[in-house]
């Protein structure tokens, strides 16, 4: 979170309840070991705060295996306890300056002020569409268990100011919060089997009755509100909407069937109606208005009379009947949607349920009953307007290379190619067309026996179709397609929608989504897409989805291929190049951002990367993915999700109507500076991690991805095809890799060289990049997140990772790192002129403070740990340690996949 804290004691604060908590720790931690043991987790906190890093090797070197445990577990929870506290007092503060009317960045009040001075602000605020998308890569590496218990140590600090007030029994709080951190000390940390693809999907679906839908609600209420008080009326605005990934998001994932993605479907119907069902039961209690008191409409009246609460209590409670009909057509309705039981009354559609709630309102409004519409009743309607029946819309992903299979396979089963794949690219488009256009047979009908491949994909089409049928069309709007290298590629996807009936040569109901990931791909867009918008049957499949066609950009591929800032100019040079493709043809292109958790994935503050977006790229919609432990951090609590969420509506509206470069020809100037400055930093990059002959060794040695790859995160596997080579591995665990070793390459590897040939160029470039920092809110997103990355790099501990190298070629990598990371230091400082890393960020600074040395001993734990696996001297355990090591400094980095 971003917040201003002037004028207020958080610091104090936070240290005050770090110091609680560390102390229960180390009481709990004693009991376990006892006093004399202790002592040397003291020792080697002592030596990590002093920085003497030798000593503090020397000392873990002789610590045996069965004392690994409890040391790797205490400085991974430590770590874990400092961000609940973080976060409970981020909460209070925003809380705060909220209920007090004073300002913090993202404020929506001041956002919607901003966007009522536009002469579209009524459009501006109807249309927008903001969505988080919750994916299906898992780099949250605690389990379930350890979630929940860590949200009850949330509630507990939560209570910390009424303890110290005397409003809340000290003796007491204290016992429930040792009970709670005794409990996670014996807790298993993490996983010891692979989570399945339902297991993810149960997972996320928590984070909606956590925080989720309240806070959504409550926000979206709350934007309406503001709009109104500016005088602009809203129509039923969604300006937040969720995505979902997980069980449609098969690319990679051989685990994801026509089963998960039912799971998926049902599983958060089943969530939203039960939601449903608990808020009409408590306004069914608390409408308790007789009809000897009140009047009530005809209509309520009818529903009442439907009703079968028959009771002799509810004679003249006809609301209480009213909600008691509702419930039962909801319950009725779940039993269709989860269980496939016909059962009346139920609800067709959401409409229909949106139509008996204004029926009361309508009744109460009549009779004077204002009052009572708000809270739990304003809450439900908001609730039914943005989640529906369905909670979030599913994402189809597949790679493209996938799809051409079985386009193949079904071309040549049809007699129509005998060869698909052997042709050129005009070839292909021109057979895909015909298909499309011309031809109505489904091409699966014939009785060739099918591979297991095509078959699967069939399967899933099918049970999209299935589910779109049952439960509306928002609960699957898009198919993403890895990969996407050419028009062929988006029109064999229209081939297997065709297959199942979600396509034909007149609309389309599911939005084919390329995703362009490497620098060569994203370079390419502007051309595949211009190819594929101007032909007529895409002119007409857009016409049926009102213009809009999706783009998604890949940041964590495009970054593991070119580095971080090639990565982040080329997205940017292609978000700019398809805005203006959009408007020449009259397509509104919106853009889905496949942002990760750490800044080598796109991470960062979403609050700085929304706004520095190119002008005029955002029309109305804009989704954003959201990973790992990246939604624990950011949606674990209501508080916090509701701010978060509010901060993603305000960049978003405060970019579509602020334009902060507002000198073209200087604009101009910079976009043209870029360009060489980035490719110098991609022939940089790629010079190291392609074309070194050590740095595969270095890699592999140097970090640990082949037991971060072991680690049971997600459902899927780390590569695509191998683990044994760069290009076939999974962005995730790459990054992964270089945060546990410190390096955090992926995020300024290749920025300082390239500045620097910029800067020696001609005395005045260090003051050019100085007022590029300064004016230009793409620049300055772009250096605040590498000023970041470098504040949690650890380039003495990630010498000690070096040594892990047997090969001296390999070793030498080290050099080049280190020679690079020194100049990246050197030469952002001087741009941002400042005289120390993180000097625009004192929280996260302080914050480090801290945090640091307890999550720096666990590198060295790390290290030990893993030499003793890899020579053969280790316990049985050893490799579990390692896990929980790397689940200690994921944690103490927050943003670390």
């Amino acid at each position: 979170m971003r917040v201003k804290l002037e004028n207020s004691n958080n610091k104090d604060v936070i240290q005050e309840e770090v110091a609680i908590l560390t102390t229960l720790l180390a009481e709990t931690t004693k009991k376990m070991i006892g006093e004399e043991e202790f002592t040397l987790i003291e020792d080697l906190t002592n030596l990590s705060v002093q920085k003497d890093y030798r000593q503090l090797e020397e000392k873990i070197a002789g610590i045996s295996n069965e004392k690994m445990e409890v040391i790797s577990r205490y400085f991974s929870v430590l770590p874990l306890l400092i961000n609940i506290s973080e976060d409970v007092d981020l909460a209070y503060q925003v809380n705060y300056l909220n209920n007090t009317n004073q300002d913090y960045v993202g404020k929506l009040s001041d956002t919607i002020e901003q966007v009522a001075a536009s002469s579209q602000a009524r459009e501006i605020l109807q249309n927008l569409n903001v969505v988080p998308v919750l994916t299906a890569h898992p780099t949250q590496v605690q389990r379930k268990t350890m979630l929940g218990l860590t949200q009850q140590i949330h509630v507990l600090l939560r209570k910390h100011r009424d303890v110290k007030l005397g409003l809340i029994n000290k003796e007491k709080w204290y016992d429930d919060l040792r009970r709670h951190i005794e409990l996670i000390m014996q807790t298993d940390m993490i996983r010891e089997k692979k989570l399945k693809v339902r297991n993810e999907i149960t997972n996320v679906t928590e984070y909606y009755d956590r925080s989720l839908i309240t806070a959504i609600s409550n926000l979206v209420n709350e934007y309406k509100t503001l709009a109104a008080k500016k005088g602009i009326q809203l129509n039923q605005p969604t300006p937040i909407t969720m995505g979902m990934w997980i069980g449609g998001d098969r690319d990679g994932n051989p685990y994801v069937t026509a089963d998960t993605l039912q799971i998926s479907a049902t599983t958060q119907g089943e969530v939203i109606f039960n939601y449903y069902i608990k808020k009409i039961q408590e306004l069914y209690f608390a409408f308790s208005i007789s009809t000897a008191q009140a009047q009530v409409s005809e209509e309520v009246v009818l529903m009442a009379e439907a009703s079968k609460d028959q009771s002799v209590f509810r004679e003249k409670e006809l609301y209480r009947k009213a909600f008691s009909y509702i419930e039962e057509r909801l319950r009725n309705t779940l039993a269709y949607v989860v269980e496939d039981q016909d059962l009346q009354p139920r609800y067709n559609r959401v409409s229909e349920f949106q139509n008996d709630l204004q029926k009361i309102q309508n009744s109460l409004l009549q009779n004077h009953g204002e009052a009572l519409l708000k809270g739990d009743f304003n809450e439900l309607v908001q609730a039914t307007e943005i989640f529906g029946f369905y909670l979030a819309s599913i994402d189809m992903r597949q790679d493209s290379s996938v799809l051409e299979a079985c386009v193949a396979e079904l071309l040549k089963s049809a007699n129509i190619e005998e060869d698909y794949s052997a042709l050129d690219e005009e070839a292909k488009i021109a057979v895909l067309l015909k298909e499309l256009e011309e031809d109505p047979r489904i091409l699966s009908a014939t009785n060739v026996e099918k591979s297991e491949t095509l078959t699967k994909e069939l399967a899933i089409f099918k049970m999209a179709r299935k589910l779109k049928d049952k439960m509306g069309e928002e609960i699957i709007k898009q198919h993403i397609i890895s990969h996407s290298e050419s028009v062929s590629d988006l029109l064999e996807l229209a081939i297997m929608l065709k297959e199942v009936g979600l396509i034909d040569r007149h609309s389309a109901r599911v939005q084919i989504v390329p995703l362009f990931e490497t620098i060569e791909d994203l370079d390419k867009s502007e051309p595949i897409m211009r190819q594929y918008l101007t032909m007529p049957i895409v002119k007409r499949w857009l016409a049926s989805k009102k213009n809009y066609q999706e783009i998604m950009l890949g940041y964590s591929d495009s970054n593991k291929d070119g580095g971080y800032l090639a990565s982040g100019w080329t997205l940017y040079k292609a978000q700019n190049e398809l805005k203006d493709l959009g408007e020449e043809l009259g397509v509104k292109i919106t853009f889905f951002h496949g942002r990760g958790g750490t800044v080598g994935r796109g991470g960062g503050s979403s609050y700085d990367a929304i706004t520095s977006q190119p002008f005029d790229s955002i029309k109305d919609r804009i989704r954003v993915t959201e990973q790992g432990e990246v939604i624990g951090n950011k949606y674990g609590n209501k508080d916090a999700a509701y701010y978060n969420l509010e901060m993603l509506i305000s960049s978003t509206l405060g970019r579509m109507v602020t334009q902060r470069v507002t000198d073209t020809n200087l604009l101009a100037e910079f976009r043209q500076l870029m360009d060489g400055i980035a490719e110098k930093s991609y022939h940089f990059y790629r010079q190291l991690v392609f074309d070194h002959p050590g740095f595969y060794d270095y890699f592999f040695a140097a970090s640990p991805i082949k037991e971060v790859s072991s680690l049971n995160i997600g459902s899927r596997p780390a590569a695509r095809k191998t683990i044994t080579e760069i290009g076939g591995l999974r962005a995730i665990p790459w990054v992964f890799s270089w945060s546990q070793n410190r390096v955090m390459l992926p995020g300024w590897y290749g920025v300082g060289s390239s500045f620097k040939d910029f800067i020696d160029q001609a005395p005045g470039n260090l003051k050019i990049l100085q007022q590029m920092y300064q004016t230009w809110p793409f620049f300055h997103s772009l250096l605040s997140n590498v000023d970041m990355v470098l504040s949690k790099s650890n380039m003495y501990i990630a010498h000690q990772y070096a040594q892990l190298c047997e090969t001296a070629e390999s070793k030498e990598v080290y050099d080049l790192l280190l020679k690079e990371w020194k100049l990246t230091k050197e030469v952002i400082l001087a741009i941002e002129e400042q005289e120390g890393l993180l000097a625009d960020n004192p929280y996260l600074r302080s914050s480090l403070d801290y945090r640091l040395p307890y999550f720096n001993v666990l590198n060295y734990v790390q290290i030990e740990l893993i030499k003793r696996l890899r020579s053969g001297k280790h316990s049985e355990n050893t490799e579990k340690l390692i896990h929980i090591t790397i689940n200690g400094i994921a944690t103490g980095l927050r943003n670390s996949g």
